[in-house]
């Protein structure tokens, strides 16, 4: 399927036997990507921030969506498990629970993402929006690899946005101490998206450079969706915010998309035949998309992948099936 993704992507064959994690499943096309999925017989690890009582009741609510719709499908599984992308604390946890009960993990969708309005700080020091929607990824990528790496063919799908033509790299201040704003924020994290995911396909092909190894990445711009996170900022903004993002709202909604529209992307880089030998590459409706200038920079994915290995605490990473990583 290509083109404009105007209606949802239809997946064509079976799935069986795969082994997928998604982030940030518990809502919008999050969602709509674990129900595809598990529809086509994956065994889906829907990662949550929620408690697992919300969170079960996501799972469960996907269930009977399906039965009710597709009563006679072979289905896959949905399992449950918490995910706060904010914390390394969590992230170690998670990733050591997947990599000691899963055989394998064939595709893993960084999709979760936050935008908010005043800047905020971890436990562990890091800027809220880009730890949650950068970092905490690249460190839970970083843990799984090389699960991954022993379960090819496998894909990384990075869900990034077409803010990060309009962002840029703080080098001297990523976490955005002296200079914040809630879209500057957020364009640098989906630009640290864009650029990790060339740099980390890059890595992955140039160390092993006759075949290969078998693991793809892909960025994609999922399209402009009413989310629940971005309306609730709208909603407790100041007064003049609140009419500058209102008013912007007007002019958007003519292209906003579905929710079943927005994952149609993610799908497609996650399952789709055209693109499995493609790697590193930005998508966008269904199609590879030029990225913007700033994020084809090999120098700055190459300090970006440098200082994100430091910020996580990642000191002896190495790209290498079955490598035990310590941090």
């Amino acid at each position: 399927m290509g083109g404009r993704c105007s209606r949802h992507y239809e997946i064509e064959d079976r799935i069986d036997g795969t082994t997928a994690v998604v982030t940030g499943s518990s809502s919008g096309i999050g969602r709509v990507t674990a129900k595809e999925l598990y529809k086509a017989g994956a065994r889906v690890i829907m990662a949550c921030i929620e408690e697992s009582s919300a969170a079960e009741r996501v799972a469960e609510g996907i269930r009977k969506e399906v039965e009710a719709s597709h009563p006679q499908l072979k289905v896959g599984a949905l399992i449950v498990k918490k995910l706060d992308l904010s914390s390394l604390e969590s992230i170690r946890k998670f990733a050591d629970d997947l990599n000691e009960s899963e055989e394998k993990i064939n595709i893993l969708i960084n999709n979760a993402g936050i935008l908010t309005r005043e800047r905020r700080v971890t436990k562990d020091g890091f800027e809220l929006t880009y730890v949650t929607n950068y970092l905490g990824h690249f460190y839970l990528t970083c843990l799984l690899l090389p699960k991954m790496l022993g379960s090819t063919p496998a894909r990384i799908v990075n869900v990034a946005s077409i803010a990060h033509a309009s962002g840029r790299m703080h080098w001297d201040d990523l976490t955005l101490e002296k200079n914040f704003s809630m879209f500057g924020a957020y364009a640098q994290s989906k630009l640290a998206v864009v650029l990790i995911t060339r740099e980390l396909a890059s890595r992955l092909e140039g160390m092993f450079n006759v075949l290969g190894t078998g693991v793809k990445t892909y960025s994609l711009h999922p399209g402009i969706l009413p989310t629940t996170n971005i309306s609730n900022q709208i909603k407790e903004s100041s007064r003049s915010w609140r009419y500058v993002l209102n008013f912007l709202s007007i002019f958007m909604i003519p292209l906003s998309k579905t929710q079943e529209q927005g994952a149609a992307t993610t799908l497609f880089c996650a399952l789709d035949a055209s693109v499995a030998e493609e790697s590193g590459f930005y998508y966008k409706d269904c199609a590879r998309e030029e990225m913007a200038l700033q994020a084809r920079s090999e120098r700055d994915a190459k300090k970006l992948w440098d200082e994100s290995l430091k910020m996580v605490g990642l000191h002896d990473f190495h790209i290498k099936k079955d490598h035990k990583i310590n941090g």
